[in-house]
């Protein structure tokens, strides 16, 4: 192990993993080993490892739910950060949670406390910092609607806290200004708002209605989620199936029958398999049809 670990281990000790699978902690369950893997539940553990990670020229990534991300089958070399961070307060308008929060889960809690705004929520996977930086959104909902403010750390010079409001975000479909910005932003805290008032059991019928909904239209599985955004006046998912490739399978991951948007990893896939089959659908659309597809996920490790 590189001397530039060092300081990670003084600071974290036993709690840091060596040669740890990234499949254990990836909704597709792909993905070859970390060099080191960390595991946070606080904000300040959060900061500090990316801190010295950051002082001592460690190549580091920060995974929340892993709904989102195809980890390469080589892994990735330096520090994976699993980010649980799990702080919640409430006030009478909003929100403020720490970015490790599943999404669903902080939905949840608003809609016990009789707090609507996050209903929408309720279905999507993740956490609340991939949510942030991905506006993720469903059922006419999304963050770009229900944010206020989050607190970031920069790494632009020496680390520090930043404050940014929404209007700062750029939102777009699945798009945010901090999308794409890895090793200069790191999503800490947000500020959503939310309305109070409202008859928790009305709250949650309605998000119930909308789990309902998610499981008749979206397959099961070991999938991402919706691999390719939806292109304007269009869907991804209809363009793969005319394409044909409904069912479509390279060595153990297969396009599903059930929506053509979703890869399933059929527990003897690769991610190589995984990103051949995204790069062959992606090709066969733009042949039949014209339109380039642009990817939802993202890539980690060494490809």
């Amino acid at each position: 192990m590189s001397d530039a670990y060092r300081p990670l281990y003084a600071r974290f000790g036993a709690v840091l993993q060596r040669n740890e699978p990234l499949a254990r902690y990836t909704v597709a369950r792909l993905g070859g080993p970390a060099d080191v893997l960390l595991t946070v539940s606080e904000i300040a553990d959060l900061v500090d490892a990316i801190t010295l990670a950051h002082q001592h020229g460690i190549p580091w990534r920060v995974l929340g739910g892993g709904a989102n991300v195809l980890a390469a089958d080589a892994g990735f070399r330096g520090l994976v950060i699993v980010n649980h961070a799990k702080l919640e307060r409430y006030e009478t308008d909003q929100v403020i949670a720490a970015s490790g929060m599943h999404l669903s889960t902080l939905a949840r809690h608003c809609m016990s406390r009789g707090l609507s705004g996050l209903e929408w929520a309720v279905s999507v996977p993740g956490t609340l910092g991939g949510a942030v930086i991905n506006n993720a959104g469903a059922h006419g909902g999304d963050m770009s609607g229900s944010l206020r403010w989050i607190e970031l750390l920069c790494l632009n010079d020496q680390p520090h806290m930043v404050v940014w409001s929404v209007s700062q975000m750029d939102y777009a479909y699945r798009h945010s200004a901090l999308k794409g910005t890895h090793g200069r932003y790191v999503v800490l805290m947000a500020t959503l708002k939310v309305t109070p008032g409202h008859d928790p059991a009305e709250l949650n019928a309605t998000a119930d209605g909308f789990v309902a909904h998610r499981k008749q239209t979206q397959p099961p599985g070991a999938s991402l989620g919706s691999i390719f955004k939806n292109p304007p006046g269009d869907h991804a998912g209809r363009l793969i199936e005319a394409a044909g490739l409904k069912g479509f399978a390279i060595g153990g991951v297969q396009i599903s029958s059930v929506h053509a948007n979703f890869f399933i990893n059929n527990r003897q896939g690769t991610a190589s398999d995984y990103r051949a089959l995204i790069d062959h659908a992606r090709e066969t659309v733009l042949k039949r049809f014209g339109v380039t597809l642009e990817l939802e996920i993202e890539y980690l490790g060494d490809w």
